[in-house]
């Protein structure tokens, strides 16, 4: 069985690292600080027309929790009706309620305005208070996989818990891998089983400008005026040592 790639991407230039690799897939978000929101339609349609591995497109009208307000809703709706019209390959998105347990009903709502399109459940699934009745309750939803660190701060944490779904999931959903996934650690996915892993290779870009003592940053970056991109050798580096363990 060979794994599947899927490289986290937060600009055209990280997805044309995807591209150039050959990974299964691009989930494409923006909003790196806050864990991934909802890209620009101008990013999407870009990378759409220049990179081949299939795109996800990230769902997710803010940062911070995933229980989500009436107005959040209409507004997963449009984006959802919007990007469509840009033929993604997929969606990802993932909604609880407050109690931890998955909210059916908004997933429900969802998958409908997603059609024909899959989904992907994202690692909100790591903040359910119960594994084991979570991934019944999205296989019956019909999400296509679920990417997921074993509910622990990195999927090599996890990686206990990961082999139990993909024990009990087995041909009804795949299980990606993701959380701190590195050159260092991938084997013990490829070895596991794992059908999916799913990384971004970050390396920092440093900018050409000079540093200014005016923070235009509301979070915590190595500098204010640099950002992460996907790293090609960090990246090659991975695929190297999973295509290895798949000859």
């Amino acid at each position: 069985m060979t794994i599947e790639t899927e490289i986290c991407c937060f600009s055209l230039a990280s997805a044309l690292v995807a591209h150039n690799l050959s990974a299964t897939r691009i989930e494409l978000c923006g909003g790196f600080l806050e864990g991934g929101t909802t890209p620009s339609q101008g990013l999407i349609q870009l990378v759409l027309e220049k990179t081949s591995p299939k795109t996800f497109v990230m769902i997710r009208p803010r940062g911070g929790d995933f229980c989500y307000t009436d107005s959040e809703v209409l507004t997963i709706y449009n984006e959802i009706n919007a990007i469509k019209k840009l033929n993604p390959a997929g969606f990802v998105f993932g909604a609880l309620s407050a109690d931890g347990s998955v909210d059916i009903e908004l997933c429900e709502k969802v998958i409908s305005w997603a059609k024909p399109f899959p989904v992907t459940f994202h690692r909100a699934f790591d903040q359910c208070k119960d594994a084991v009745k979570s991934l019944d309750e999205i296989i019956e939803l019909g999400f296509e996989r679920i990417l997921t660190s074993g509910l622990k701060n990195s999927a090599l944490e996890g990686l206990p818990l990961l082999e139990e779904l993909k024990a009990k999931g087995q041909g009804k959903i795949q299980i990606m891998a993701g959380a701190g996934v590195n050159a260092e650690n991938v084997e013990a996915f490829v070895n596991a089983g794992l059908e999916a892993v799913h990384f971004t290779a970050k390396d920092w870009v440093t900018s050409p400008m000079s540093v200014s003592e005016v923070s235009m940053q509301s979070g915590t970056l190595p500098d204010d005026l640099g950002r992460y991109e996907t790293s090609t050798e960090k990246a090659k580096v991975l695929f190297d040592l999973i295509y290895s363990k798949n000859r």
